[in-house]
Order: structure tokens, then sequence, then C-alpha cells
């Protein structure tokens, strides 16, 4: 024998046979298995191709006793991985590049805002006492009709009645001041 031949076939031919046996043997249940876990088929494909890629990466040297556990295995921490990087990505504030922010900035926004609770603070002034209390307690303190009867000592028909009344006149005084003079 040469010893400038090679006794076999080298490693890195061994394990991308390995690698192909496992593809063929198991990828179908390594698929529904990470699809169970991650709710998508395209993110279960992803896992699965990144797992025999990291498969296929691996040190010659390094001996898998039992493949297809050592298959699943590293599928289930890549999908926890993949879980947890979209559960940071959820919580993650969104991109400004992405946002209309540069449509209106944000001086503008607060400039309109104070603007409108001043004209919404004008028209509450202009209502009388019950009908402005009515308003404020269900429209901007968020209580329901019979709450607000209970407190006033009024029929619920009777705060329905103030609360309208309040919100025609805001709209009209809105309607007002958006009409040119």
């Amino acid at each position: 024998m040469d010893p400038t031949e090679p006794a076999g076939p080298p490693a890195s031919d061994t394990r991308a046979a390995q690698v192909v046996a496992l593809f063929r043997e198991h990828n179908a249940a390594l698929v529904a298995f990470l699809r169970a876990r991650l709710n998508s088929l395209a993110d279960a494909q992803e896992v699965a191709q990144e797992v025999y890629l990291k498969l296929l990466t691996l040190d010659e040297r390094t001996a898998i006793d039992s493949p297809r556990a050592f298959l699943f295995r590293m599928a289930s921490n890549l999908a926890v991985d993949r879980l947890r990087m979209r559960n940071v990505r959820s919580a993650a504030p969104p991109d400004p590049d992405h946002d209309d922010w540069h449509l209106a900035p944000v001086p503008e926004q607060h400039a309109s805002a104070m603007e409108q609770w001043r004209d919404l603070r004008d028209a509450l002034d202009e209502l009388p006492p019950k009908t402005r209390r009515a308003f404020v307690m269900h429209v901007l303190d968020g209580r329901d009709f019979d709450a607000v009867a209970r407190d006033m000592n009024l029929s619920e028909r009777m705060v329905r009645y103030h609360v309208s009344r309040a919100l025609i006149h805001c709209r009209e005084r809105r309607d007002r001041a958006e009409s040119p003079r």
C-alpha cells in the first residue's frame, strides 16, 4: 500500500454522508417536531436547515453516539433560541425607519394636541355644570352611564341626555373652528 494514498475516505466526506443519511431518514419527522414547537412551517424548515448546516461544520473528531437524538436535541435548542428571539423582537420598540415619524415631527404633534385640548376645554367651559360633569365622567373618566347617574343622583336617561348635548356642542364648536370664515 502506498503511504501517500489515504487509507479511507476523508473524515469530512464521512460526516457529509452521515448528514445526508440523517436528512433522508429523519427530515420529515424533524420538521414536524419543529413546526409543533414554533407554530410555523417556514421557521421549522429554516431551523432544520440550520441544524444540518451545524452538523456539517462539526469538527471531524466529534463523536456522535446517537445521531438521531443529537439531531433532535440540537433542533430543540435552536427552536428555543428562535422563540426567545421572537419574544425579544416583539418586545422591542418599533424601528423608526418604518414609522411615519418624519411626516409629522413630534413638536408639531404636541402643539396640535395641546391646541385640541385647549379647544375642548373651552367648549366644556361653555356648557352648563351638570352637562359638563356628566360628559367628563362618562367620556374622559370612562365611567358607564349607570355609575354616572348614581354619582350625580340623576336618571340614566338624563345622563345620556347631558352627554349627548355635550357631544353635540363640542362637534359644533369643532366644525366652526375648522370651517373657513
